[in-house]
């Protein structure tokens, strides 16, 4: 079930919000300028349904934020367990980092914690299957797919270049809790 937690960044030990109702979770995300929405496949989707299936199962909705976004680039990406660089991948994402563009995510099927640092406080939303995050320019935060990573996820990207990070070279990641 998708969640909301929100922590002081100054005390990872005290939750000062929770939530796991979506609307809760897309009403607070907006009041601090990130978008969250709930997507629906108009296809079955399945963990074997391949990337051009799964684009056209949501094509409405990647219409609609290209639109509104400007976004350019579209891909599927896929990790899973078994995948001989887990650990790396893991450890890259896990450093505070920011963009020069949106961070777009929908995830197809899977989870993934995306830990946004929003000046005073830490926003750590558990994105599962059907859920859509824009992180905005410049925002700074790090995302964790857990030690078992199993997810499918549509990225938007206004740049061409895809995934670009520029790190924060804060250690404030390390101090807030992470997926299994």
């Amino acid at each position: 079930m998708s969640a909301l937690t929100v922590f002081s960044s100054s005390a990872p030990e005290e939750v000062l919000y929770q939530t796991q109702n979506a609307a809760d979770i897309a009403d607070k995300l907006q009041q601090a300028g990130i978008r969250f929405e709930q997507w629906q496949a108009n296809q079955p989707i399945d963990a074997s349904t391949d990337s051009a299936s799964i684009l056209a199962a949501y094509s409405d909705d990647i219409e609609r934020l290209k639109q509104q976004g400007g976004y350019v680039t579209v891909d599927v990406i896929s990790l899973s367990s078994d995948h001989p660089d887990k650990a790396a991948l893991r450890q890259k994402f896990l450093a505070e980092h920011t963009h020069s563009e949106d961070e777009v995510r929908f995830f197809v099927r899977g989870e993934g914690l995306f830990c946004l640092h929003l000046g005073e406080h830490i926003y750590q939303v558990l994105c599962q299957q059907n859920d859509l995050i824009s992180v905005p320019a410049n925002t700074p935060h790090w995302f964790d797919m857990g030690s078992e990573p199993n997810f499918t996820a549509i990225r938007l990207f206004n740049n061409p270049e895809g995934w670009v990070a520029n790190f924060t070279g804060s250690d404030i990641a390390s101090r807030f809790p992470l997926l299994a």
